[in-house]
């Protein structure tokens, strides 16, 4: 048995891991800023939000 199996999948360069980084903390930052706009939105509104005509 070997110690540690081959990886025979693809292997990115150094340049690539760095922006597949980037790239994720962009969208991370993305659906932050959404996150926080909707519950500024929801808090703007106030409780009326929940209270409509059935």
């Amino acid at each position: 048995m070997a110690d540690k199996p081959e990886r025979d999948g693809i292997v990115l360069t150094e340049a690539q891991r760095k922006s597949r980084r980037q790239r994720s903390i962009a969208i991370a930052l993305a659906l932050g800023v959404l996150v926080v706009l909707f519950f500024a939105v929801t808090m703007v509104k106030g409780p009326a939000v929940l209270v409509r005509p059935m």
